[in-house]
């Protein structure tokens, strides 16, 4: 099943995707479940599909808001440099490298699907970056390889857009470059883990204003999944609703010659097979 969280009549609720239409299961459900996040945390995903199981949709999709498919979880953990190709972009000779490079992003910094992504006035080096997110539904620590996919509640898409001369401004940090207000995008839903195929790797395109600009598939993950929530769960617990934002694959405009930055009108897509489309036009800071 497929779970969105919108806004409608001034309100921000969640429910079932259901065609063309979405469920209003935060009106149905509450006041015991208003959010997804509500959900997650009460382990509550099954009971929840079958209360949305055959129920017409109350709004159509073109009349809501979007927004990313978990508002104000406890932790959004991004990885940086997860496909061999885009380690071996950086032409620096390096090995692949041991450990997963990790950074935190803010939700305030993430809108949903069909919500202009925003360039801010601080800098016109404004980069998109295409990702499968993992959202978790089983808490844990400590949690063995083996036992990792079994704490996705689903999956969802990513446009991790940058700014690329603020990732640079200190020594050892990107939090600024990854952290402007609105400047990414998660969405459009979330896609629970029992739809999904995991015995097949993931194809991941990114294209702006139709041309493709990434394309490769999660068979070239230097990190897999399992693996990023193995490592991460060693140092921090990883609760129901947290999201791991799983890397990027070569073709950002950084990596053009000369770089190709995102400009108001542009319209950047991240498309994976089985978890959906994820669209936003590019627009100015105010």
């Amino acid at each position: 099943m497929q779970f969105a969280s919108f806004q409608i009549e001034g309100r921000n609720t969640f429910g079932a995707v259901a065609g063309d239409g979405v469920v209003d299961l935060g009106r149905r459900l509450a006041p015991r479940f208003r959010s997804l996040l509500e959900v997650l945390r009460a382990s509550a995903i099954d009971e929840v599909k079958a209360n949305a199981t055959g129920v017409r949709a109350d709004y159509p999709l073109s009349a809501v808001t979007l927004l990313p498919p978990v508002v104000e979880p406890e932790k959004i953990i991004c990885v940086g440099v997860n496909y061999a190709n885009r380690n071996a972009e950086y032409r620096d000779g390096s090995e692949l490298p041991k450990y997963p490079s990790l950074f935190i992003r803010v939700p305030t910094s993430f809108v949903g699907h069909d919500v202009p992504i925003v360039r801010p006035r601080a800098s016109e080096q404004f980069d998109y970056e295409g990702e499968i997110v993992l959202v978790i539904g089983r808490e844990g620590r400590h949690i063995a390889r083996e036992n990792a996919l079994g704490h996705i509640a689903g999956l969802t898409l990513c446009n991790e857009g940058s700014v690329r001369d603020w990732l640079r401004h200190g020594k050892f940090n990107v939090t600024q470059g990854k952290n402007f207000d609105a400047s990414g995008s998660i969405g459009p839903f979330m896609v629970t883990s029992d739809e999904i195929d995991w015995t097949k790797p993931f194809s991941l395109t990114t294209r702006v204003n139709a041309e493709v600009r990434q394309d490769d598939t999660t068979e070239n993950l230097i990190f897999t999944f399992a693996d990023l929530i193995t490592y991460i769960s060693t140092f921090t617990t990883l609760r129901p609703g947290d999201m791991i934002v799983s890397g990027t694959p070569t073709g950002a405009g950084a990596r053009f010659d000369p770089p190709i930055w995102l400009k108001p009108g542009d319209v950047v897509e991240v498309e994976v097979p089985g978890i959906g489309l994820l669209r936003n036009a590019v627009s100015d800071e105010a």
